[in-house]
């Protein structure tokens, strides 16, 4: 079952005609993705008011919380997917969130445990990327699974929508008003998806248990290569989209609406850059998009390290690197669909998102460690940066390999 990287465009020719349905279902995971990330960012851009109003010590681990949970949550839900498809899990777990949403609405802000205890249970929005990647693979022929997955990953614009409404919703209307009306979204949304989302009709389910399908696809040199460069790419976006407000706030002393909405800005190129990793890997193939992604986003972090002025350099750093960072999401995943069987993509899927999302949960608790050792960020800018060379390092050795088996063949 080891398989090894293959550039996109060496898989053998499909029909670019897609079965009736592909569209509704490719629209309804992406629908559902964009909401549950909404709900899985809710706390971000409030960590710096709950600081100021003495509830918690830090923000780091409350945003990180919900991070870590979603990613290794990823990992059971990617393999329950792979046995019961998107079309049952979607609304399953949309529901499920509805619950810690509530509960932080109405009575997990008053607190730093409450406000823990709820942010472990929203990790739970998290893993529906586990769920869509799989499902939305089912419908697409392989040369434009790359561009399916791509608009897919999309639904990262979920956090822009928390970063540009939360704080204006507390302040204006109350501070339960965000998570009501996210978890409306989110029912409103599961009875949608319990009506309307398709099966594939050339999908089956896989027929180990969630235990059997972990460990074979641990056995695959393909799900580690993928997590390694899956932590760096969006890793890096989703550490610095729960993070970003704490340290503009902090290092260039910015009031917390303009700190989320810049972060939100950020979050916008990255989503934006998503898809085109998809579809630039369709083309050139992940190897070559992979390398101009990191590249990027290496070059940013080497500005930052100087912390420079936020205008225009310091912003021009924070764009380059967003694009980089939603470039590299898109390749990797474009990558895996174009390399993995079908009846095991939720499962690497899985780990691999698993590993995106601790990705994001170590930085933050490294630059605030960094911070408070320093009063400096620029030597975890500076591990970024080497991290991200280590990622260049690795989609070369990659890209021989490939090369290699194309050889072979």
């Amino acid at each position: 079952m080891e398989r090894s990287f293959i550039p996109a465009h060496s898989a053998p020719p499909n029909s670019s005609t897609l079965p009736a349905g592909a569209l509704r279902a490719l629209i309804l995971a992406t629908l559902g993705f964009g909401l549950n990330f909404w709900a899985w960012a809710l706390l971000s851009p409030l960590g710096p008011r709950f600081v100021e109003q003495n509830i918690i010590p830090g923000a780091a681990l409350v945003v990180a919380i919900p991070v870590l949970v979603g990613s290794l949550g990823r990992i059971p839900i990617g393999a329950l997917t792979d046995r019961f498809g998107g079309r049952l899990m979607f609304p399953i777990v949309s529901l499920i969130t509805v619950i810690p949403v509530l509960f932080l609405g109405f009575f997990g802000q008053g607190s730093y445990s409450t406000l823990l205890l709820g942010g472990f249970f929203l990790g739970i929005a998290g893993t529906t990327f586990a769920i869509g990647v799989p499902y939305v693979n089912s419908w697409f022929p392989p040369a434009r699974r790359g561009m399916a997955t791509g608009i897919y990953g999309m639904g990262m614009r979920g956090t822009a929508i928390s970063a540009f409404t939360t704080v204006p919703l507390v302040e204006n209307v109350g501070s339960a008003a965000p998570f009501v009306l996210t978890a409306v979204a989110l029912v409103a949304y599961a009875v949608l998806a319990w009506f309307l989302l398709p099966t594939a009709p050339d999908w089956t389910p896989a027929r180990r248990n969630v235990v059997q399908q972990s460990l074979a696809v641990m056995r695959l040199k393909l799900t580690w290569q993928a997590c390694y460069l899956y932590a760096l790419a969006f890793g890096g976006y989703v550490a610095f989209s729960v993070f970003l407000p704490t340290m503009l706030r902090t290092w260039y002393g910015l009031e917390i609406g303009d700190a989320a909405l810049r972060m939100a800005g950020f979050v916008i190129v990255a989503v934006i850059m998503r898809p085109l990793g998809g579809i630039f890997s369709d083309r050139i193939g992940p190897a070559r998009t992979l390398l101009i992604s990191y590249t990027a986003v290496a070059l940013g972090a080497a500005v930052l390290a100087f912390q420079p002025p936020l205008m225009p350099i310091g912003t021009a750093a924070f764009i380059l690197m967003a694009a980089g960072l939603g470039l590299g999401s898109g390749a990797v995943f474009a990558l895996v669909a174009a390399t993995t069987e079908p009846s095991v993509v939720g499962s690497v899927t899985g780990f691999v998102g698993a590993a995106g999302g601790i990705g994001g949960f170590v930085p933050p608790l490294v630059m605030a460690a960094v911070h408070r050792s320093t009063g400096s960020y620029s030597l975890g800018i500076i591990m970024l940066l080497l991290a991200t060379l280590g990622a260049i390092a690795v989609t070369l050795w990659v890209a021989k390999g490939a090369r290699s088996a194309d050889t072979v063949h």
